[in-house]
């Protein structure tokens, strides 16, 4: 059994309670993790409060190099992490190997700004100075999504813990296991350069139990959260009570335009697999496929022949391209969003069934689909279709393209293909988005800053922005000679 992470050490539930944590490819218990109480969460929060003085004193340098040694400890065991994803999450192997290195990468990212971290200061008149200092907050608390667990844990203990914040990790219920180990890995890291226990705490349970300690607890004193919309907006209301930070990276259904000068082979390749990765369970899956009328036929044709070639099976195989959905409820619900965009006149080109017989009956697995014909009022397009299913819209041209991505109340990512500069930026320039893809698959780079817009979010993550998000400026005036005068001020 796998148990929380508590000031350096494995300890179980105050309760005694466990929650099992099964394989979405075949039904199968992969193990169970320690069903967390309020007291639990308290533990855990003490326990990064007693570690936040001596973590946050600690040189910037000296962080970074941890974080760095943590990435080397967590590249050894890339294969027995990855393994592990695959079987508590559903993904393919090969999706769990680059979702490790994606987490390598962000740690590694922040690790390596470390000696960069600067303060500002400036002449205020004669005789005075003034600085910057940029603060920790504290204790932070960093609730976990399960769709890419690993990587998106990364994006909230990079920044927070190069900062000089101590955190406490809430994973989500089904996919706990991997953000255990890899926790395990970190705080292995920070004990071995002498740091204190409890800069990095784990615990699991509910988050109506564990994840709402966090959010009322003054102790803490930010939030980072990656979820669903409707959750979002609770925890935003929570944390407004105690003033605390947030950074929110809500739901999406990011729009993929496509001109009709387009590359039309990349853009379809792009689409594929901007749609079917990880089953389309991605935040920044391409949601909404808008076509210019002029390339839509030839467009369809090559992108329904390349869906028909995607292997789906367990992510172990390694012939596997897609694994299953993560749960029944989440296959279901893709199911119903499809079943009313046909009610309403929609034609489904490919996929919108179970695939039978064998260990297709023992997960939850979809075909991969691909919708036609949408009306503007269907589920698929005015809700975000978490699962591989696509609607697909003709549009007259890229203005009217854009218009309709606007149509939304998201505004995550998009991507537009066109070889026109000039159309590339007006469609920069006006889609409603936190991020815009030019020709480009939905790749994210931690060089760049991530957040959404509208209900997509707030705040940013990755870039030396998401800096900002876990410190507060502190403004000091240092007299350098005697001033007698009273200046009046705000």
């Amino acid at each position: 059994m796998s148990r929380f992470l508590i000031a350096g050490e494995f300890r179980d539930s105050e309760s005694g309670q466990t929650t099992e944590v099964r394989n979405p490819a075949t039904g199968e218990v992969v193990d169970t993790v320690p069903k967390g109480t309020i007291s639990d969460a308290r533990r855990a929060i003490d326990a990064a409060a007693e570690a936040l003085k001596k973590w946050s004193e600690t040189a910037p340098a000296k962080r970074g190099a941890i974080l760095l040694a943590a990435c080397r400890l967590i590249l050894e065991q890339e294969k027995e992490l990855a393994t592990l994803l695959t079987k508590e999450q559903g993904k393919p192997i090969r999706e769990s190997i680059m979702e490790i290195r994606r987490f390598v990468h962000t740690l590694d990212h922040y690790g390596g700004m470390a000696k960069s971290l600067r303060t500002a200061a400036v002449v205020l008149d004669s005789g005075r100075h003034g600085l910057v200092l940029r603060k920790p907050l504290g204790v932070c608390g960093a609730i976990v999504p399960w769709n890419f667990p690993v990587s998106l844990m990364g994006n909230k203990l990079g920044p927070a813990l190069l900062a000089g914040n101590t955190v406490v990790v809430k994973p989500a219920g089904t996919t706990p296991l991997t953000d255990i180990r890899c926790c395990e890995l970190i705080d292995k890291a920070i004990q071995a350069a002498g740091g204190p226990k409890g800069v990095i705490n784990v615990v699991t349970g509910p988050g109506s139990v564990v994840g709402e300690e966090l959010l009322v607890n003054p102790t803490v004193r930010k939030i980072g959260f990656t979820g669903a919309t409707d959750t979002g907006r609770r925890v935003m209301q929570s944390a407004a009570k105690d003033f605390k930070h947030v950074t929110l990276e809500l739901g999406g259904s990011d729009p993929m335009i496509v001109c009709e000068d387009a590359d039309l082979d990349r853009a379809v390749s792009a689409a594929s697999l901007g749609r079917f990765f990880n089953c389309g369970q991605a935040c920044l899956a391409v949601k909404r496929l808008y076509l210019v009328d002029k390339i839509a036929d030839g467009f369809i044709e090559k992108l329904v022949e390349k869906v028909k070639k995607l292997k789906i099976g367990n992510g172990l195989n390694r012939e596997s391209i897609m694994g299953p959905l993560h749960t029944a409820d989440q296959r279901k619900e893709v199911e119903e969003q499809v079943q009313d965009a046909v009610t309403r006149g929609a034609k489904v080109l490919y996929g919108a069934e179970r695939p039978h017989g064998g260990e297709y009956d023992k997960g939850f697995y979809l075909m991969p689909t691909l919708v036609t014909d949408v009306a503007p009022e269907s589920r698929m397009l005015e809700e975000e279709v978490f699962g591989p299913a696509l609607p697909i819209v003709r549009v007259k041209d890229l203005e009217e393209g854009v218009k309709q991505a606007n149509n939304s109340i998201f505004g995550l990512g998009s991507s537009v293909w066109t070889r026109d500069v000039n159309k590339a930026m007006f469609a920069a320039e006006h889609i409603e988005a936190g991020y815009t893809w030019i020709n480009s698959a939905q790749i994210i780079y931690d060089e760049l800053p991530f957040g959404g817009v509208k209900q997509s979010g707030i705040g940013k993550e990755h870039g030396s922005e998401a800096i900002d998000y876990y410190t507060e400026t502190k403004s000091v005036v240092i007299a350098t000679e005697s001033r007698s005068e009273i200046v009046g001020g705000e």
